[in-house]
């Protein structure tokens, strides 16, 4: 199967050789005829996935694909001759674990698009379409391909789009609304220089299609969150009903992106509390100079409202109640949970 880049064959040199090195692009313009349709298969199999590529016409078929990364995502602009694409159960088991979301941009003809065994979406140019490279597809170009195709990391677009089974193979309209803007954006990501490409392009887009989607968009986790609301749980632990929705306001981020903050630094709201809780409890429970205290006082001043709450998570996390704990030599609980 032959894929190797027409484009990549010079050798280039310093910042130059950095730069087009970036781009990777496929030309059958430099194959013979009757190579084309083969070249273009291991082309189209080397920048995306393992599919099955049907040219329209064998005999006059060209086509060209370039290929630029942009902040975790890669950006393809696709031109050439009528063909179909196919994305089987064979090619998916060939492909192992590497899986992608694709946005799709129509620029200048009709195709339709068929995720699964739906019906296809007819995409007039400008409209939009994702699909979903763990099921089958399909993609017909009947006039030709001239196309965008946006290459986005499952977990990467789970963060923006939640819901993204509900969208994929239907139409964007293009001429409305969010996906009029977010159209007109992935056409100006194709006319944008390489090292103008990262990560901030890469949020526009995944802000954009989340509002072309009818959801407002969730910004990822920022480093030094999960900081952020250890610290606050920290300074708020005392308070009677403290709920994770406080602390999302007090950090100024929304409720699912503190669960996920905290998710992803292997923990939950409750976990991260009860910890707060305990570990003052415990360090009142040892200290001398809170030996007039009653157990229910220091509970309530740990955030217990109820005693027998109190005592239940004493149990729990110190194996104790919290009288046995008074009386035991200081360990903190930390080192056991």
């Amino acid at each position: 199967m032959a894929s190797k880049s027409i484009a990549m064959q010079s050798e280039p040199t310093g910042d130059r050789q950095a730069m087009e090195c970036a781009i990777r692009t496929w030309s059958t313009d430099a194959v013979p005829a009757a190579q084309r349709a083969d070249y273009w298969v291991g082309a189209v199999c080397d920048c995306f996935l393992d599919m099955e590529v049907e040219p329209g016409q064998r005999q006059a078929f060209s086509a060209t694909l370039a290929s630029m990364p942009c902040g975790g995502l890669r950006v393809n602009r696709v031109s050439g001759s009528a063909q179909r694409v196919r994305r089987t159960l064979q090619g998916i088991r060939r492909s192992g674990g590497d899986n992608f979301y694709y946005l799709l941009c129509k620029e200048s003809s009709p195709c339709h698009v068929a995720q699964d065994d739906a019906g296809a979406a007819r995409l007039l140019p400008g409209d939009l379409a994702l699909i979903d490279s763990r099921r089958r597809y399909l993609l017909e170009f009947p006039e030709a391909v001239d196309t965008v195709s946006i290459q986005i990391p499952i977990g990467w677009l789970d963060t923006w789009l939640p819901a993204a089974d509900r969208w994929l193979g239907r139409r964007l309209d293009g001429a409305a609304g969010w996906a009029r803007v977010l159209s007109a954006y992935v056409t100006q990501l194709c006319a944008e220089q390489p090292a103008r490409l990262g990560t901030l392009q890469a949020e526009h887009l995944g802000g954009l299609l989340s509002l072309a989607c009818g959801t407002a968009p969730e910004v990822p986790p920022r480093p030094g969150l999960l900081l952020r609301i250890e610290h606050c749980v920290r300074q708020r632990f005392g308070e009677h009903g403290l709920t994770a929705a406080d602390v999302a306001d007090d950090v100024g981020v929304s409720l699912r992106t503190l669960h996920r903050a905290l998710s992803a630094g292997g923990s939950t709201f409750a976990l991260l509390l009860m910890r707060e809780r305990m570990a003052v409890a415990q360090r009142m429970l040892h200290a001398p100079s809170h030996r007039h205290l009653t157990v229910a006082e220091i509970g309530r001043r740990a955030g217990f409202l109820d005693p027998s709450h109190f005592a239940r998570a004493c149990r729990q996390w110190c194996g104790r109640t919290p009288a046995q704990e008074r009386c035991a030599p200081a360990q903190s609980f930390a080192s056991t949970h």
